[in-house]
Parts: structure tokens; sequence; C-alpha cells
């Protein structure tokens, strides 16, 4: 189903954009996130639409979205310090990516950062309205979050969410994960992608063994 744009027009809650290479699908999902969701739907890019890509490697890949997202939603943003492979400015959006039990912040948690001091070395990250200082030498506990994995997602919900999705991920593919993306949209679910991809992802139900030797355990009980 195709995003239509007409104004005011919110009838539905879930949406298939139709894209045939990952060229075309990175920049629909690009235009949809910064441009038709914000008007169509009064949602704020940054803070209520989340991309949830099936893996954080490639073009589709988280890190490749974060960059492309940054540059478009807070590109102007000053100061910025770059460090363990991410930049960091004011606006941005992050995740953090292990627990802190000293800060009291845990891998997944999200946040904004509210100020870049170049000179006291130190970002300070806004979460669910508690600030929380980083030594710039801390950063490698955080990365963007315009775009999370999938797998991050889980016991997480957000507003929108938007998710790419391409033949390319066919390692991946399987219903369990679609399902997992599409429930974190509380209001909003668009998945740009190729049908194909789609109907790949639907159709895969791996089955996963686990060798507990439980059935073992309880006869050796009797």
């Amino acid at each position: 189903m195709p995003l239509r744009l007409a104004e005011g027009d919110t009838t539905s809650d879930f949406y298939f954009i139709a894209a045939e290479t990952p060229e075309e699908i990175s920049e629909k999902l690009l235009h949809v996130v910064t441009d038709r969701i914000p008007k169509r739907f009064r949602l704020d890019p940054i803070r209520d639409i989340q991309v949830l890509a099936p893996m954080n490697r490639g073009g589709l890949g988280a890190r490749s979205l974060n960059i492309e997202l940054q540059k478009r939603l807070n590109a102007q943003a000053e100061p910025k310090v770059e460090r363990f492979g991410w930049c960091f400015a004011p606006g941005d959006k992050v995740i953090q990516t292990v627990n802190n039990y000293d800060k009291e912040v845990f891998n997944g948690d999200i946040g904004t950062v509210t100020e870049v001091d170049t000179e006291e070395g130190a970002v300070m990250v806004q979460f669910d309205g508690r600030a929380v200082c980083y030594e710039f030498g801390e950063l490698d506990e955080l990365s963007l979050a315009y775009a999370v994995s999938i797998h991050k997602s889980q016991g997480s919900e957000y507003p929108a969410a938007v998710i790419p999705l391409a033949t390319q991920h066919y390692l991946l593919f399987e219903r369990n994960l679609l399902y997992t993306g599409v429930t974190r949209g509380r209001k909003l679910v668009v998945i740009v992608g190729q049908p194909k991809a789609l109907a790949m992802a639907v159709r895969t139900v791996r089955s996963v063994r686990r060798l507990t030797r439980l059935a073992a355990r309880l006869a050796g009980m009797r």
C-alpha cells in the first residue's frame, strides 16, 4: 500500500511502500522519515519516529542510516565531538549500548544529547528527564539512534516505526523478526522495501531446537 500524502488523511496506521533497489529503499525511507510522516501525522522526526533495520551493517543497516539521518535532521548543530567512529552534537538521538550501573543507564536506553562541552571534554545526555554526563573517553558507550537494529528495539515501543526490507537481508529474514519490528510502532508502522523481501520474511519460520535435556532430567527424577 503506498503512503498517500493528503494532509489530514490519517485513516490507516500501516503502510507498505514498494521500492526495488537498496538505493531506492534508502532514498524513500529518508524522505518518509524527514518529510512525509512529519507533515501528514504531525510527528517529530527525531523524537517520535524510529527507524528499525534488520541488521547493523550495509547500506540499509542501522549504522549507514544513522549517518544519513543525522545529515538530514541535525547537520547544523554545534559544537560537535567525534569519538569512536561517531559524531555527536546537541539534538542528536543516541542509545546506550552497554549497562552502566554507576550512571544508572542501561543497554537500549535512548536519550538526546543536550550539550557538548569541548572545554570540559564532556557530553550531557537526557534520558527520560534525567541528565547524564559522559566524559569524551566514555562515548564508546553511546551510538546514534535515529536508526537501531530490530533486535535492539525489543522491549521498546515508539509512536512510529519505519522498517527497510531488502533481499540483501535474507539471512536474517524470518516472521518473528518482522513481527518484532512491526509491533514496536504504537500509532504507525511503515515498511519500505521490496515486495519479494516482505514475502520472504512472512513465509520464513525458523524453529529453534533448544537442547536443554529437560526430558532426560525429568525422567531421571522418577
